[in-house]
């Protein structure tokens, strides 16, 4: 998706907008997500007044401490995002030592696999780097009558990783358009095809670049293409990887090389580099709670449930887990940036857990 012609900042419009699509029809009436998530984009500076304590990697300490409750047993099923794998995993642990009796089985093929998830049935769970699309909506609400709920349980910077020893520090996504795209969409006059292009010089002068990015059915796919291409097509030339950590491990072992990735799956072997903002300075990915790192976004648990019904305790406790000081301990191990209280009781009130 285009970004929108008021906004020029992808972070302040893009990444917190809950859909990708046009706002809903106002007054519809079962769409109680809906009506809400488009005010949330404006949660963006609610957020921003948070970074000093989310750049820091500080969970907020208005958040409750969990606490377990009783009868709370069964299986549960996540099926996804890879982005959100080691999230996932790390959310289940910890729930799971409150609950040793539940079960977790994650699974994790990419975004596109958690709608159809949902739709089916073989999933409680369907973590998502990206919105669903207004397809994917409508598909789960012609089975169910109404629209599936998203947990916003972390925000995510997406690095621009490049090997550790490339000496390249900066870049513009118009760059990064004119490097990973086949169209210039972001308004580059050629494409980027060596890192000489970018002010590099001596023997990185006429280095060739490869391209590392991750398949269709990822949601950083997605993402990446609707923000850093500005909704243009990817070059045929990237190497399409089935998961963030073989885009990295790809990175790694090339010296030219350039990758897309989740900031969470960086290693030594690379590093991510900064991108300029609108203002023509640099930003890191430590800058994506204020709204000044370009890449930036929720990470998304998608969720049936139903407006005329209490969600069981299994899955209420779980979202709990995700909103309280451990779980958000969690999200900061897995290398991601905390949400803060605000977001957690939109959320919650959302799910009809406050």
């Amino acid at each position: 998706m285009p970004l929108h012609d008021n906004c020029h900042i992808p972070v302040t419009c893009q990444p917190y907008q809950d859909r990708v699509d046009e706002p809903p029809e106002a007054g519809k009436p079962e769409d109680r997500f809906m009506r809400t998530s488009f005010s949330l984009s404006l949660a963006a500076s609610a957020l921003a007044l948070a970074a000093g304590a989310a750049q820091a990697q500080n969970v907020d300490p208005n958040l409750p401490e969990y606490q377990a409750a009783s009868g709370v047993s069964g299986n549960l099923t996540s099926i996804g995002s890879d982005t959100l794998n080691n999230l996932m995993t790390l959310w289940s642990e910890g729930f799971r030592s409150f609950y040793p009796n539940v079960a977790i089985q994650i699974q994790g093929a990419g975004s596109g696999t958690a709608p159809p998830a949902l739709v089916e049935g073989t999933a409680q769970f369907g973590p998502m780097s990206r919105a669903m699309r207004g397809s994917e909506i409508e598909e789960f609400e012609a089975r169910y009558g109404y629209e599936p709920i998203p947990l916003r349980g972390a925000i995510d910077a997406l690095g621009v990783f490049v090997h550790r020893d490339n000496p390249v520090e900066c870049l513009s996504l118009q760059e990064v358009d004119a490097i990973f795209s086949s169209t210039r969409a972001g308004g580059a006059d050629e494409a980027i095809t060596t890192w000489g292009q970018v002010g590099l010089e001596g023997e990185w002068a006429d280095r060739p670049i490869a391209m590392y990015g991750r398949n269709s059915a990822s949601g950083t796919y997605g993402y990446f293409k609707d923000v850093a291409l500005f909704g243009g097509d990817y070059s045929p030339e990237v190497r399409e990887q089935p998961g963030s950590s073989t885009v990295i491990q790809g990175v790694a072992a090339d010296i030219g090389g350039i990758g897309y990735s989740g900031v969470g799956y960086g290693t030594a072997d690379v590093k991510a580099i900064q991108l300029r903002g609108i203002d023509g300075e640099c930003y890191s990915t430590e800058d994506a709670p204020s709204g000044n790192y370009a890449l930036a976004r929720f990470l998304y648990v998608y969720m049936n449930v139903d407006p005329n019904a209490e969600m069981e305790p299994l899955r209420a406790e779980f979202v709990r887990y995700v909103y309280s000081q451990q779980g958000q301990q969690d999200v900061v191990r897995a290398g991601f940036f905390p949400v803060v209280q605000m977001i957690a009781d939109q959320d919650l009130e959302l799910f009809g857990l406050n």
